[in-house]
Order: structure tokens, then C-alpha cells, then sequence
């Protein structure tokens, strides 16, 4: 599905099944040197029970133009505005990583709208290393090698995620590289980084959101470590929100580590009266 946003085309991927408008919608954002296909199991599964799915390729990224977005405010921004083109007027947010933060900003700058926020592999301050970040600008190819490193957990997921025996370690590098390369003018992986480690509204972000918030962590996670996804926790207690938080036993792409867990997790809260 391609809609008009900002006036740049934006490519949805909606699981295979066209969009309703009398039905709920979820809206999954990826996270840095991704696209809408990291979501392939639980895009599909909600769109093929009862949701529309807009599993979204953020500007700039793979089939999506518009200008790369650099920070987590203009990404959110975007959300707001897809929304607003594809003629949402309620929908949950889940996001990864980077798509966490996004998530969390747009759902604070439209509480009303947002219906289930979800937060996956998520952390704030979201610092990035700085030997992370020139690497990713002076030597893309040595960076991607180090995010595999540091997000996983196994090298061949159970059955669901692409299919039994998927080689995660090597189809995430071919995705990085593909992300990287559809965007000439950008470097997308720099930016992206860049966004999340200067990113400093998280807690001012949720204190505003008014839906509940559900944390998938992945205790074996170097990229987010679950600690790091404290002060968010925290604030949510705080300010009183219905929260909950499932830690799985794997790195940072629960997606495709544990992809029946993260979907059956993703419906339960998506599904609760």
C-alpha cells in the first residue's frame, strides 16, 4: 500500500490483506537499518485476524522517499501525518529500538489516538557508543558486522520466523546492507543512530501517553539491555498507566528470535478488554 505523506510517497505493507477502515489498526515502525519486513510473522498473522496492518518503511528507507528522518521528533512526526493519510483516527503503535522511541513520541503528541503502545527492544537514553557511531559513518560493512555481534542471541530461531532453521545472523546482514544501499544520498545508518542517541524526551513522552504500554525486552539483549528500558518502566508507574513488561531469553530482534513469543505476547495485550 502506498499513500502520500508529506508530500512523498510511503510504502505500508499490510499483511497481505487490504485496508478496512471499520477495522482496528496497528502500525508497527521499525528500528535503525530496517524496514517494514522485520515484522514479516506478526504483520501477517493481525492482518489476517481482524487488523489492519501498516508495517510502515519510514522516509527514506528502502520503498519509501522523502528525506531520512533525523531524530526521533521528525520520525514521529511522520507517524502522525501517516495516520492522518491513510484516515486512522485510532491505532496501536509498536515499535523496535528506534521504532520504540518513535512510537513513544508519537503516542505522547496524540494521546487520544493511540490505542496500545507497544515498546520492543526498547531503552531510554537510548545512548548509542561512539565507536559505533563513526564506525557506522567512516565503515558501514565493519558496523553492520558489530550490530550482529551485539543483537544476537542465536543464529537459527524455532520454526515462524522466515521459516524452521532461519540463518538470522546472515539475512539481518543482507538486510542492513540492502537499507543502507537504498538510499544513496543518506546514510541511514549514521543518522539513524545519531537520532537515538541524541533523543532526550523520553520520560517527558510518557508521563503525556494516555494507553497502556506493553515492554518486550530481550534479557540477552547488548544493544538495549533491559536496564536500560528502567526509567521508562519507571515513569509508567509513576504516572500510573497500565503497563506491563515480558522479558524473553533472547537478544535484540525478539521478532525473529522468538517470533511466536513476541506475536502471542503483541496479541494478548493487543486483544485484552
Amino acid at each position: 500500500m502506498e499513500l502520500t505523506v508529506n508530500g512523498a510517497r510511503a510504502y505500508c505493507y499490510t499483511g497481505g490483506k487490504a485496508f478496512d477502515a471499520s477495522r482496528p489498526t496497528v502500525v508497527f515502525i521499525h528500528g535503525v537499518l530496517h524496514d517494514h519486513s522485520v515484522w514479516i510473522l506478526q504483520s501477517r498473522y493481525m492482518a489476517n485476524h481482524g487488523w489492519n496492518v501498516l508495517a510502515v518503511d519510514l522516509p527514506g528507507h528502502c520503498r519509501s522517499a522523502g528525506e531520512a528522518p533525523s531524530s526521533v521528533e521528525e520520525a514521529a512526526d511522520f507517524i502522525v501525518a501517516l495516520l492522518d493519510a491513510a484516515g486512522v483516527e485510532k491505532a496501536a503503535l509498536v515499535g523496535h529500538s528506534w521504532g520504540s522511541l518513535i512510537a513513544l513520541e508519537a503516542a505522547s503528541r496524540m494521546p487520544q489516538r493511540v490505542t496500545h503502545l507497544v515498546l520492543v527492544g526498547t531503552a531510554f537514553p537510548m545512548k548509542v557508543s561512539p565507536v559505533l557511531i563513526e564506525t557506522s559513518l567512516a565503515d558501514p560493512e565493519k558496523a553492520i558486522h558489530m550490530i550482529s555481534v551485539f543483537s544476537r542471541s542465536t543464529l537459527a530461531p524455532p520454526p515462524s520466523a522466515l521459516g524452521p532453521g532461519t540463518w538470522v545472523w546472515g539475512t539481518s546482514k543482507a538486510l542492513n546492507r540492502r537499507v543502507l544501499r537504498s538510499n544513496p544520498k543518506v546514510n541511514v545508518f549514521h543518522r539513524g543512530f545519531v537520532a537515538c542517541d541524541i533523543y532526550a524526551n523520553g520520560e517527558n513522552a510518557m508521563e503525556k501517553v494516555a494507553c497502556p504500554v506493553l515492554f518486550l525486552l530481550g534479557a540477552q539483549d547488548q544493544m538495549t539491555h533491559p536496564k536500560a528500558a528502567q526509567a521508562l518502566i519507571e515513569k509508567a508507574r509513576a504516572t500510573g498507566k497500565r503497563f506491563e513488561v515480558h522479558a524473553m531469553a533472547v537478544g535484540h530482534h525478539q521478532m525473529n528470535e522468538a517470533p511466536d513469543e513476541t506475536l502471542f505476547a503483541l496479541k494478548r495485550f493487543l486483544t485484552a478488554r
